[in-house]
């Protein structure tokens, strides 16, 4: 009964403080009652909830009590009770609408309780957040607003205006601090104690969780203004790339494209910067290693990443170089599906090389092709890795003709002295076009084998009684399918460079077997049956290397040829980095 008198005491008291510091007229001249509402929070759970609304509440009044308050509150922050911690929460952005000081320290900690188990508190957090970074983009639309115009702001603007400035000194230099400190969680976690980094890998995940969910989603809103911010937020995105998984990269860079300052009518000198970005992580400036499976992933896997930004004109000659210095003299090392999953990304980029690019990578490209096409039939034969060097050899080609003079036995005349027309390269010209007629005939063989079992998959599907039977037939005839445009591709390839000078595609009017596949999966009840899903490039969930890793984009890869030892492997998509995490309470910094 005591106790419960006490703890009446306490709140009474309390109240008396709050209707003190309401009445007075200047406010700092109380400072003692302040005093006795911080030190309520060592008090009764009552007394908490109510310190917790009050402390925040009055704080701008006590600017040398302002870390003082803020300690006191952040204790509120991880107290036992729920009540106590969700109303200390929400009571954190107070402390920043009229001290903006405190801001970065306070979404650091917020940041920090996103791990918060109960639904309940972990929305307090999710509010306060979202009301930190909409004061942050209130304050640097005011001051950005008062330095450029001249027309007069309002009284209640104006005064806005002259605190942001107290604190923000030029606005030209003023930060969003908040979401800076957000992207603070993201770096790496190499620098933290071992005891802490599975509290700090959750952490991580679920400030990557807000920001995905909450921030990119309200991006119109949040960066303000456009330009200005879209810059600052894409600087913070380069800034934590250091040790990212496949999937979140891939959730980064559709971020950093959805972006105005990156839209369509952007400079190329701004598409650059994003494949730069790719490029970071494909690391183009270490050595390859042929045994490391994930950097062979990762490059595939950043390759397809940059195709779209090849095609508004970005350069792609970096990555061009690595292939041929770095992967491609050891490419008889890789594994079976990855060299497939390589050939398929050099023949899909090969439209964007440039005449150097060309001229330093066809003597790779043709040593391939005559690995693959061989001189006399045999029952084994790798079709689709065919078609995708006669497609990258075409467009090649098309940008360095002459380059074929030597390496093929072409007469190509461009004027220039590297055409080595005065040489004699019969040999090589009658060693690629016997090669050229060998790989007809088989594709010719071929094609005719399949669409004789087109036949048969028809028969068969009239007689499948189970959807199972149905399912597995579908597949075939969809392999099928994808085998004969593979052999009609190749043949459409080899037509042309016959001739002593031919003609090379430089363009996209042959569409490769696997984006047909793709394109006419997506409306058809067949593709729907067959439960396939598409696949991102660089998704994934384990990591075999720490730091980043990369996955297949298109795993729908032909199996037309079986029996005949396509060869041809898939890949399930791969993550740069698995990430593990624990829970736990008083776990952050202050």
């Amino acid at each position: 009964m005591a106790e419960a008198t006490d703890d009446s005491r306490e709140i009474e008291k309390l109240y008396e403080y709050c209707e003190k510091l309401n009445e007075a007229p200047d406010k700092s001249q109380l400072q003692s009652d302040y005093e006795g509402i911080m030190a309520a929070t060592t008090g009764s759970v009552k007394a908490k909830q109510l310190a917790a609304q009050m402390i925040p509440k009055f704080s701008k009044y006590f600017p040398k009590l302002s870390e003082q308050a803020l300690d006191h509150h952040l204790y509120l922050c991880e107290d036992e009770e729920l009540g106590v911690r969700v109303h200390a929460i929400r009571g954190l952005p107070l402390f920043c609408k009229d001290t903006p000081e405190h801001l970065a320290k306070i979404v650091d900690i917020l940041g920090q309780l996103l791990i918060a188990g109960d639904n309940v508190e972990r929305d307090a957090v999710h509010k306060a957040l979202m009301s930190l970074l909409r004061q942050d983009v209130k304050r640097k639309t005011i001051i950005s607003h008062r330095s450029y115009q001249t027309t007069t702001l309002t009284p209640k603007k104006e005064k806005e205006y002259e605190y942001c400035h107290e604190y923000a000194f030029n606005w030209k230099s003023y930060e969003f601090s908040s979401l800076t400190a957000l992207f603070k969680h993201i770096g790496s976690t190499d620098d933290r104690n071992l005891e802490d980094l599975s509290t700090w890998e959750t952490i991580r995940e679920k400030v990557l969780g807000f920001i995905r969910d909450r921030v990119f989603p309200l991006k119109a809103d949040l960066l303000k203004p456009k330009d200005e911010m879209e810059r600052h937020v894409t600087n913070l995105v380069k800034q934590n790339l250091q040790d990212v998984t496949a999937t979140e990269f891939k959730l980064f860079m559709d971020f950093l494209k959805s972006l105005s300052i990156f839209g369509q009518n952007a400079p190329v000198e701004r598409v650059q910067e994003l494949v730069e970005i790719i490029e970071g992580q494909a690391d183009l400036d270490a050595q390859f290693n042929v045994s490391d499976g994930d950097h062979i992933d990762r490059f595939i896997s950043c390759l397809r990443m940059a195709l779209p930004f090849f095609k508004r004109g970005a350069s792609s000659s970096k990555f061009f170089s690595y292939l041929s210095k770095q992967i491609i003299p050891v490419f008889d090392k890789l594994p079976e599906e990855r060299k497939l999953e390589l050939l398929k990304s050099l023949a899909e980029c090969s439209f964007s090389a440039r005449p150097q690019d060309s001229r330093q990578l066809l003597p790779e490209i043709v040593q391939l092709l005559k690995k693959y096409m061989v001189r006399r039939k045999i029952e084994e034969i790798n079709f689709t890795s065919i078609e995708c060097l006669l497609y990258a050899f075409h467009h090649l080609a098309h940008k360095s003709p002459n380059s074929t003079n030597s390496l093929c036995g072409y007469k190509i005349v461009t004027g220039q002295p590297s055409d080595r027309l005065g040489e004699d390269f019969s040999e090589q010209y009658k060693d690629f076009t016997e090669r050229l007629s060998t790989i007809e005939d088989l594709a010719k063989a071929m094609n005719k084998k399949l669409t004789q079992g087109m036949t048969e998959h028809n028969k068969a599907m009239a007689a499948a009684k189970t959807e199972e039977e149905k399912d597995v037939i579908k597949k075939q005839k969809q392999n099928a399918t994808t085998g004969l445009r593979t052999c009609n591709n190749i043949l459409a390839m080899t037509q042309p460079l016959h001739s002593k000078a031919p003609s090379f595609i430089g363009d996209q009017k042959i569409s490769l077997s696997w984006r047909e596949v793709t394109k006419a999966a997506i409306p058809s009840t067949a593709a729907a049956a067959t439960g396939q899903k598409r696949t991102s490039a660089g998704t994934g969930s384990n990591a075999a290397k720490k730091g980043r890793g990369g996955g297949s984009q298109n795993q729908l890869v032909s199996k037309a040829f079986e029996g005949l030892n396509d060869r041809r492997g898939g890949r399930g998509g791969r993550g740069w980095r698995g990430r593990g995490g624990g829970r736990g309470r008083g776990y952050y910094r202050r």
